[in-house]
């Protein structure tokens, strides 16, 4: 408790009087900011801020019905402040939204057409693990080793899971109709492992 508050009131009488304040004007000040925000954790925050206020500023709390109006001002204070962080949140949030929409635009490849259509379309029949797989070690480079610790599993797991992965992937190819043998050689690298 701040010094100043020591030296007007005892210890437990200003602990007495806040938690008579708190108790007399709890109910009102949360229905205040359950108003006036969306969340119900906001409106929490809300209370807990404007008490925080009262506590820290307790000889500046006037008596009686009085004590409620200051609490509406704190609570309106402490609201503005939320709404002003919401809003710098809000525009954070757009501005890496729209970076993000305009990083991925620049990467974004266009569609392929004849066999690296086939391959496209087989490697989007895959399930989303082994796609993963597929791309850690045919687009990331990763080795086995590397492999098991970006998954959290083992070595032998990721040798297993890798197998199976390209399996299936050939096997699309070939449903695909992806014969040439420059496709195969396209996709040799995922499919063969020559790099795990």
């Amino acid at each position: 408790m701040p010094s100043s508050l020591q030296d007007s009131h005892p210890p437990d009488d200003g602990r007495r009087r806040f938690e008579a304040v708190y108790t007399a004007h709890r109910a009102r000040i949360l229905g205040y900011a359950l108003r006036r925000t969306a969340d119900p954790q906001d409106a929490a925050d809300v209370l807990a801020e404007t008490f925080l206020t009262a506590w820290r500023r307790l000889d500046d709390v006037p008596p009686g019905d009085q004590a409620r109006l200051w609490l509406y001002g704190v609570a309106r204070r402490v609201l503005a402040n939320h709404h002003r962080g919401e809003r710098r949140r809000s525009a954070l949030a757009a501005d890496l939204a729209g970076q993000l929409r305009i990083d991925l635009a620049a990467h974004r490849v266009p569609r392929p057409e004849g066999e690296p259509a086939a391959i496209a379309a087989a490697f989007g029949e895959l399930s989303e693990g082994d796609r993963e797989l597929l791309s850690l070690v045919g687009w990331e480079g990763l080795d086995h080793g590397e492999i098991a610790a970006v998954l959290g599993c083992s070595r032998n797991a990721v040798r297993i899971r890798l197998h199976r992965a390209r399996r299936r992937f050939a096997r699309g190819l070939d449903r695909h109709g992806a014969h040439d043998p420059r496709t195969h050689a396209m996709s040799a690298a995922v499919i063969n492992g020559e790099r795990a």
